[in-house]
């Protein structure tokens, strides 16, 4: 039997995904029991068990300073910022990606511009969101919206033109008006594939939110790795990293269960 049409069981599906993940724990292991059994001060790969000691600290005793579990403390700030952000991008995307997709005198006025502002590298706009919003969490919220709100635009746009044009001819024919079609054709159409845009967006909005609480915050994920890199805590560095991957990771599988509880029918556009 040619390879091509060997599939592994549910059992051998997981085994096989977790060993990527195991290859690279043994490697870590191996690579800093090497490093500290040279130099036992070593930063630059802690222990497994100083990062544990890490955790524990972090999570589950409160700071003597301020009281808070910083762990938790920073994940809420951070998690308030990035709700906020694609909860207002999704709104916008949702909206103008309607309005470009339906509309030819909206897409000829408005496809350039968004199109435009989508190759903006939104990471050279924070200086200037800073000394004109502040140091506060709407420069960090707008960060987060310009980065991902005009991909998610255009995406939602296209998917919108790609619907065939015999739906729209229909309802037309029955008396709808371009609000009704809006409403009852194209938006439940659409919806499965706007819970798929936040998705892909994940990423990219986790790496503005950290750029922007590294350069100015007084909590959450980004702030905590930037201040303490200058201490070379790496017992503290890299198990915030694996948090906000393994938030990220949640949160799309979220998402996802989301778009397949509501919107089951999605699934078999996918099969197709």
């Amino acid at each position: 039997m040619r390879l091509i049409n060997l599939k592994p069981s549910r059992t051998n599906q997981l085994i096989l995904a977790l060993l990527p993940f195991l290859a690279l724990l043994l490697a870590y292991a191996l690579g800093s029991t090497a490093r500290l059994a040279e130099n036992p001060s070593d930063k630059l790969l802690p222990a497994l068990s100083s990062i544990a000691d890490a955790v524990n600290r972090l999570a589950f005793v409160p700071d003597p300073r301020t009281g808070e579990y910083l762990l938790w403390s920073d994940t809420l700030a951070s998690l308030g910022r990035l709700c906020s952000a694609l909860g207002i991008s999704t709104l916008i995307a949702l909206v103008f990606g309607m309005v470009v997709g339906m509309f030819p005198y909206a897409r000829a006025l408005l496809a350039p511009f968004f199109a435009a502002v989508s190759m903006v590298p939104p990471l050279a706009l924070l200086p200037i969101l800073f000394i004109v919003m502040g140091l506060g969490e709407t420069s960090k919220i707008t960060l987060i919206v310009i980065g991902v709100a005009p991909i998610m635009i255009r995406d939602l746009a296209l998917k919108v033109m790609e619907l065939p044009r015999e739906q729209t001819v229909k309802a037309e024919t029955l008396g709808g008006n371009s609000w009704q079609i809006a409403l009852r054709v194209v938006l439940p159409q659409i919806l499965p594939r706007l819970l798929t845009c936040l998705r892909l967006q994940l990423g990219p909005a986790w790496l503005f939110l950290i750029a922007a609480e590294a350069i100015s915050a007084d909590s959450g994920l980004g702030y905590r790795i930037f201040l303490v890199r200058r201490y070379l805590s790496m017992d503290v560095i890299f198990p915030y990293v694996i948090w906000i991957t393994l938030l990220a990771v949640l949160t799309n599988v979220l998402i996802d269960l989301v778009r397949i509880r509501v919107f089951p029918w999605s699934e078999l556009d996918k099969a197709s």
